[in-house]
């Protein structure tokens, strides 16, 4: 049997449900139902998959999409070895057999091609075929699938096949309301409670300028750099300058936008 003992959560990982999602997610894995994350970047979700992982004690393989991604990647392939070549299990693979959570995240950056692999374990046949191999690996009992993905960057081109997004039990995920949003600010970058409430306007008024030119505001994630960056001494404004006006945008319009935003919040 596959030892992923290595891809266990040791310490309980901090997450703030928001809704049911924690509900959900136990429903869905008690009948091994695949599950599909869907929110902006940067809200929780691959920290609720840690946190779901350490709950359920299930080990946990996350792959991180990307455009060059291809299905030997995910399942495996014949590596060269002294005189011979030698089958190495990819991420997907070693979830199936040794019974753990997969989590492929972000997972419309991956060639369209590549995610038909991932069918035949989404519905009731749950099997993984090696083609390469010619092998056909049962999923162990306790594996589950989850993916995410982050709606905002739907197009023609980056989006998941209807037949695909079916298969699975969807969890919306959001940014959270203003107090709940501090609160998480305030645990994972340490700052206090006025200083966290400043950084979730600072974030919620980034956030409305989404659709005038912004295609994201700023994450809750980044508001958590620009805490951390102040912890270090940086002053408020510098550090939203830092962690959040330059990462979201070069346009010099909006990095003017953005300034004021700051400025009107930190009054």
């Amino acid at each position: 049997m596959t030892d992923l003992r290595a891809y266990l959560i040791a310490g309980e990982p901090y997450y703030r449900p928001v809704g049911d999602e924690v509900q959900v997610f136990d429903a869905a894995y008690k009948h091994r139902l695949p599950v599909m994350l869907k929110g902006p970047t940067g809200c929780g979700k691959t920290r609720f998959l840690e946190y779901m992982a350490w709950k359920l004690q299930r080990p946990l393989i996350t792959v991180a999409a990307h455009e060059d991604m291809t299905a030997a990647d995910l399942v495996g392939r014949f590596l060269l070895a002294p005189g011979q070549t030698v089958w190495h299990d990819g991420p997907l693979t070693l979830a199936v057999r040794g019974g753990g959570i997969c989590y492929i995240d972000e997972i419309v950056e991956a060639r369209q091609d590549t995610t038909v692999v991932i069918h035949p374990l989404t519905d009731a046949r749950r099997m993984l075929p090696l083609e390469k191999k010619n092998e056909l690996v049962p999923a162990h009992a306790d594996f589950q699938l989850a993916i995410s993905y982050n709606p905002g960057y739907q197009s023609a081109v980056k989006d998941l096949k209807e037949s695909t997004k079916q298969r699975f039990v969807g969890i919306d995920f959001f940014y959270p309301s203003a107090a709940i949003e501090a609160e998480i600010v305030a645990r994972e970058s340490g700052v206090d409670a006025a200083t966290a409430a400043t950084l979730v306007q600072i974030g919620q008024r980034s956030r409305h300028l989404r659709g005038q030119g912004l295609e994201e505001g700023a994450s809750t994630r980044m508001l958590i750099h620009a805490g951390r960056l102040t912890l270090a001494g940086l002053a408020l404004s510098a550090a939203a300058q830092a962690a959040i006006v330059l990462p979201l945008t070069d346009d010099a319009d909006l990095r003017e936008a953005l300034g004021a935003a700051i400025a009107a919040c930190l009054g």
